[in-house]
């Protein structure tokens, strides 16, 4: 059997080693972001998120990435920087990875292998604002863009997926983690 979610080698924002097995037995929102997109006033929903859910065991975990439009150019420093200085960004924040093509994270491979797709809002039209940008997914089961979020059970089972534009305070992901800090 392959190794668990919660054995994979991460690393902390500040380069400390890691592994999400720090949060084993809490309920783990992984979401990769970026500090230059339109979605990253995200990240004030998902800080109401973690403080608010936080004492029920939810953690947030941030992974900036770059590979959408280029919106996360910056380093590790500043992006932690821009996190708590815009955000004041509490919840865990990982180094920069790759979470879709080559050089891909095995963090994020075993996401999509356990989540080949994002349930999306009803009524979203993300994918079609992307694609009138001429941005379309190559690969069906990649990561679509910023903020996708991928939910992690408390014994290390990725439970769902949700789209780009799914926010902290949609009834989607909200009932979805409830439902898993219940369980």
């Amino acid at each position: 059997m392959s190794e668990s979610i919660y054995d994979i080698p991460l690393r902390r924002i500040n380069g400390d080693a890691a592994t999400l097995g720090a949060y084993r037995g809490k309920v783990v929102l992984v979401v990769n972001v970026a500090s230059a997109c339109g979605l990253t006033p995200q990240y004030e929903g998902l800080e109401k998120l973690y403080e608010d859910k936080q004492a029920q065991g939810l953690v947030v975990a941030g992974f900036p990435a770059n590979e959408f439009g280029a919106q996360e150019p910056g380093s590790n420093a500043e992006i932690a920087d821009f996190c708590s200085s815009k955000f004041s960004v509490q919840f865990p924040l990982f180094e920069k990875i790759v979470v879709k093509g080559p050089g891909q994270h095995p963090l994020y491979q075993r996401l999509v292998e356990q989540q080949p797709q994002a349930q999306e809002k009803p009524g979203s039209e993300f994918r079609a604002k992307l694609a009138g940008y001429g941005i379309v997914q190559d690969n069906p089961t990649d990561v679509l863009w910023n903020f996708e979020k991928f939910l992690i059970s408390k014994d290390g089972r990725v439970v769902g997926r949700f789209a780009p534009d799914t926010t902290a305070d949609d009834a989607i992901l909200r009932d979805a983690i409830e439902r898993e800090l219940a369980a």
